[in-house]
């Protein structure tokens, strides 16, 4: 009797942009240094295809990106180096969004699956040199929603992820982009956190009881105001913290405007996500959500900055393939 096999013809992977909300632990003097708090977003995203191929090729946005990825991949996993790659959608790169991570993990997951070749998230991770101070990308590519990481450690391993709670359907993220800016990425992000002063091990320690008793409790209470309240705090900290090597305590004065503007409406939640320049705001309410962006992108119209409305997003990435039957016959 033939043999029927299935043969995948084509692999569709879509991973979630994220939000860092700040770092907990710089001071490093228990043997973890950093731990970060995250959010998975919902609505933004890269989409990668991928399909056999007699070679190794990407197109698209962030094309060489994701074809710098897949060349570091098979050579690290000894896998063939044919495939061709469409990117779809990328999330915006080096506005703090996680773009880097995601599209690596979506490059690597494509082709594990693409050549039958299984492999783990952290291990792409790894591979990939993804996580080296904050795991929430990976976190927000498994299963999305808030997390909490616990920082690197000695073994130079990917950051674990110690909570992962779900965010509340009823709030909403008001994101604030500056169009063209970018924040610190590569060779000059190496030289700030060398050149960033030790960060104190009493601050430290308040930050992470900041976290463990106060926003997080309130998550999972759906207390919008207290969350945000930590949140806040947690990003005046760390900003404080990186001013000197990114020009203040948040990179674009245009977004620290509405940011200030947002407090004064009375949301605590606000910050920048990583090396920003993207600003947020956290928002408890959908409709008070919708009546701030009216207003923002009035009063900002004509501006270099955008504004959206997002949802969290509570899963991870996607996955999706197309197969063909193969029937192999006995000669």
């Amino acid at each position: 009797m033939p043999l029927g096999v299935d043969e995948v013809r084509e692999v569709r992977v879509t991973a979630p942009a994220r939000l860092h909300l700040g770092f907990l632990d710089m001071n490093g003097g228990l043997g973890r240094r950093f731990g970060s708090l995250g959010l998975t977003l919902d609505g933004m995203a890269t989409t990668l295809r991928a399909r056999p191929s007699d070679r190794l090729c990407a197109s698209g946005p962030s094309a060489e990106r994701a074809l710098k990825a897949a060349r570091a991949v098979c050579d690290r996993f000894r896998w063939p180096a044919r495939a061709e790659l469409t990117v779809e959608e990328a999330i915006p790169e080096h506005v703090g969004l996680g773009s880097g991570t995601q599209l690596g993990l979506a490059v690597g997951t494509a082709l594990a699956h693409l050549h039958g070749r299984p492999s783990t998230v952290r291990r792409l991770a790894a591979e990939l040199e993804r996580g080296a101070r904050s795991g929430i990308g990976i976190g927000a590519f498994e299963k999305g929603g808030v997390i909490l990481d616990g920082g690197r450690g000695a073994d130079d391993a990917p950051p674990p992820i110690v909570a992962r709670l779900p965010f509340p359907e009823s709030w909403r993220v008001l994101l604030i982009l500056h169009r063209d800016g970018q924040g610190l990425h590569g060779t000059a992000e190496l030289q700030a956190f060398k050149a960033l002063p030790p960060f104190p091990a009493e601050r430290a320690g308040h930050l992470c009881r900041l976290l463990v008793m106060a926003a997080l409790p309130a998550l999972i209470e759906g207390d919008a105001d207290r969350f945000g309240q930590a949140v806040g705090e947690l990003q005046r900290t760390v900003g404080d913290h990186f001013a000197p090597v990114q020009g203040g305590r948040f990179t674009s004065p245009l977004v620290a405007e509405a940011l200030a503007w947002l407090e004064a409406e009375g949301i605590p939640g606000v910050g920048q996500t990583s090396w920003g320049p993207t600003g947020f705001a956290i928002i408890g309410d959908a409709r008070r959500a919708e009546a701030l962006l009216a207003e923002a992108r009035r009063r900002w119209a004509g501006s270099a900055l955008d504004f959206h409305l997002a949802r969290g997003r509570n899963d991870g990435a996607t996955l999706e393939s197309t197969t063909d039957r193969v029937v192999l016959r006995a000669s």
